[in-house]
């Protein structure tokens, strides 16, 4: 009983110390996927609370996890772990029934899993938390009451501020697609040969006012008393996607300008911002500053973003606004404004407004080696 109880304690502190490391690493995507989360449960209104509740489980997620492994707190530890399972293994069952959202997102954007895998997840986790939980009164404390609630709250400490250093200057890991190193036109690509999506369509008829579903081998094509109604699509298996698929800019005008900028042969920078309005405008005003840099030493610059083109109208002054979908701008960086250096296609650098280079770096490293 006594190895399996280690056993527990190691396989239950890993999980859910890895859980919480990846959120922290990227808060904001726990952000979007909480937002997810309220949107598919109609509770549209708790969005404003997304951030803070991402930086709040991740941070949850680690001490428990951490408190569990090192014995630091551990019946606090324990408690902690059951009411984290007792909350999301409800949620992660129903969402396995509906399939609102596809990817939990509990292990972050580092690791997906459905939420079948994931409800399976947490029941074998549920087993060992019982292991842990009736031989609870057998742990013996590592250092004194106070040494220990000590310790943990400098824990606490540093690990938030781990979490807002990667929210403020981006992930100290990137899990997405949109890598350093990364050519964007070679992600976008399909292999031949790879499985595609299968559907299931059914044709649904009318008859005397009673309607009737068919599929492709047995419609009534040749059947005039037969009205046709209506034509369902359901996916029965998805096919191969590629890491980037939905990389698609147009221009103001309604152009698809995608292909132009991946294949041009220098520098390219692209300014991010998903919601110009939701931008604070000093660093949107130095954004716009290193356009005009940009503009009068030959680099490409383009600023991305998904307003209205009311809203971006309002901000014109000379450079290049481009249309891109939301959700595609926040894989892309996670900041608002985010910046991208590409060059023959291959992105070079990232950065978010709050470290974004100065002039300086990009005469030396970009002008300069034209």
């Amino acid at each position: 009983m006594k190895i399996l109880r280690i056993f527990s304690r190691i396989i239950i502190g890993i999980v859910f110390i890895f859980s919480g490391v990846v959120k922290a690493i990227d808060p904001l995507g726990s952000a979007y996927k909480f937002h997810d989360y309220f949107q598919a449960f109609n509770i549209g209104f708790l969005n404003n609370l997304s951030l803070a509740l991402a930086i709040l489980l991740c941070t949850s997620e680690f001490i428990a996890g951490f408190s569990v492994l090192t014995g630091l707190r551990q019946k606090t530890g324990i408690w902690g772990v059951i009411i984290l399972l007792g909350i999301f293994t409800p949620v992660t069952f129903i969402l396995a029934l509906t399939n609102p959202v596809s990817d939990c997102g509990c292990f972050g954007d580092a690791i997906h899993l459905t939420n079948w895998q994931t409800f399976g997840k947490n029941i074998v986790l549920f087993f060992l938390l019982i292991v842990l939980f009736t031989g609870r009164n057998k742990i013996a404390r590592v250092f004194r009451t106070a040494t220990e609630w000590i310790i943990i709250s400098i824990v606490i400490f540093l690990f938030i501020i781990f979490s807002i250093a990667n929210l403020r200057y981006l992930p100290v890991i990137d899990f997405l697609p949109y890598k350093t190193g990364v050519k964007i036109a070679d992600k976008m690509v399909v292999p031949a040969g790879v499985p595609v999506d299968e559907y299931k369509t059914t044709f649904v008829y009318d008859k005397n006012g009673i309607k009737k579903d068919f599929d492709l081998n047995n419609y009534p094509a040749n059947d005039s008393t037969w009205k046709f109604v209506d034509q369902k699509s359901v996916l029965i298996k998805k096919g191969y996607k590629p890491p980037i698929h939905d990389f698609i800019i147009t221009s103001l005008s309604g152009e698809d300008i995608t292909q132009q900028i991946l294949s041009y042969q220098g520098y390219t920078v692209f300014m991010i911002s998903k919601k110009l309005a939701e931008a604070a405008n000093k660093p949107l005003s130095e954004g716009f500053k290193l356009g005009n840099f940009c503009a009068a030493n030959g680099i490409k610059f383009y600023i991305l973003t998904s307003s209205g083109t009311e809203e971006v109208k309002s901000f014109e002054n000379g450079l290049i606004f481009c249309s891109a979908d939301e959700t595609t701008l926040k894989t892309m960086i996670r900041a608002n404004p985010g910046y991208i250096l590409l060059k023959d296609g291959i992105i070079l650098g990232k950065w978010s407004w709050a470290n974004l280079p100065g002039e300086a770096w990009f005469n030396k490293v970009i002008v300069v080696n034209k």
